[in-house]
């Protein structure tokens, strides 16, 4: 008789020991090749939506099920977050932690969606969206500043939890300094909203190519762009949003909690000061089901020629935004964050800086979509590249500094 061969088949295993790594509640069945799991994270630190770890002990040629529930967590008496905050379309994966790509559409089976792939490699990252940690951002700020002579690697402030809050700077050429537009750029005050952090980036790629306009902007403006806000749970894998005592962004009060809000109100009343705050960008991800837009004040409470201004850029973001290809859907109407959106609602960074800034100042908030086809890496941040050349076309439009 033959002797037959049995070839033991490497059990799958979970991995959340790194940066920005979140997931909770894993039950494993290795004969279904398929992980039970829901977000994890603190809730006290904010929704716990975000989800990313790695998948070990995959063989060649397998389909790995992944099989999500909504958290259960809950902060005192509030109920559950609901489930679609957690449930991608689409989950991310990736094999190298660089290159990250959509699952197939995800199938909902009651309280659960169900991810499949195939990675065709022993380990695969899985996330809500394309992760992007602290680490990414030191390293995206000192490959800027390397490949640039015009751009700094900088840092905002030290966090709470001692990590340091990387920030871009970026100028060209011998014009002085009061002469320049003020540009602020920031994104990710709430920290499971990892695709405002590509828009940044690619902001900030858009800013130092060779793009004659973006050889103006660096010449006429002086820019400050962070690509991550709430370093603290971005790092740790929590969401940040309505972290208690309050989020990132609802914290521009006369008496901040936060490290980085107090430093980013220091450095643009410097700028509001000097008669240049000119354009403030707040970067996040909206609903499970919103297209990309803007944020504004009511109307009613702005005056010329602030209202105007701020209609401008808007028209000229959306023209720019919503002609991208591949698409990336967009309104062009905006949501208002008056009295009736939060009761916190002056406190909110793109309001604090309208209220506080030059008559002049244009200071918005852009939700970019999360939950379509083309919300990845490359498609965010094709809108930061379109959002910077909007921000050059409308400053090209504004008188110089005197």
């Amino acid at each position: 008789m033959q002797a037959s061969h049995c070839i033991a088949v490497e059990p799958l295993t979970v991995v959340s020991d790194f940066e920005g790594a979140s997931v909770g509640d894993i039950e494993i069945d290795q004969a279904a090749r398929s992980i039970n799991f829901m977000p994890g994270g603190d809730p006290e630190r904010g929704w716990p939506c975000w989800w990313y770890f790695r998948i070990d002990g995959i063989q060649p040629d397998e389909t790995i099920t992944l099989r999500l529930h909504g958290s259960t967590a809950t902060v005192g008496k509030q109920k559950p977050l609901s489930a679609s905050w957690a449930m991608p379309a689409r989950a991310t994966h990736s094999i190298d932690g660089e290159t990250w790509l959509h699952t197939d559409k995800g199938q909902r089976d009651g309280q659960r969606m169900i991810y499949t792939l195939k990675p065709d490699a022993a380990s695969v990252y899985v996330a809500w969206g394309p992760p992007y940690t602290p680490i990414t951002a030191n390293a995206f700020v000192r490959l800027i500043a390397e490949k640039s002579p015009h751009a700094e690697a900088a840092e905002l402030c030290r966090s709470r939890e001692g990590r340091g809050v990387p920030m871009l700077y970026v100028r060209e050429g011998e014009l002085e300094t009061q002469k320049r537009f003020g540009v602020w750029v920031q994104a990710r005050q709430h920290a499971w909203e990892s695709g405002s952090s590509w828009v940044a980036q690619g902001f900030g790629e858009w800013l130092i190519s060779d793009d004659a306009n973006a050889t103006w902007l660096r010449q006429h403006a002086e820019i400050f762009l962070i690509p991550i806000m709430d370093v603290d749970n971005t790092a740790t894998g929590n969401g940040g949003k309505n972290a208690v005592p309050h989020d990132h962004n609802r914290d521009w009060s006369p008496q901040p909690h936060w490290n980085e809000i107090m430093a980013a109100q220091r450095k643009i009343g410097d700028l509001v000061g000097e008669g240049r705050m000119d354009v403030f960008l707040d970067l996040h991800n909206p609903g499970p089901g919103d297209a990309s837009f803007f944020y504004v004040l009511p109307r009613d409470m702005l005056s010329e020629p602030m209202l105007s201004l701020r209609d401008r850029f808007i028209d000229l973001a959306y023209a720019r935004i919503s002609k991208m290809k591949p698409l990336i859907p967009m309104s062009n109407k905006p949501k208002v964050t008056g009295a009736n959106y939060h009761p916190l609602w002056r406190q909110i960074s793109s309001n604090w800086v309208s209220m506080n800034g030059n008559p002049h100042t244009v200071s918005l908030c852009l939700e970019t979509v999360w939950n379509s086809p083309n919300s990845t890496t490359e498609g965010y941040r094709a809108v930061g590249a379109n959002l910077a050349a909007a921000v050059q076309e409308y400053l090209a439009e504004r008188p110089a500094k005197p």
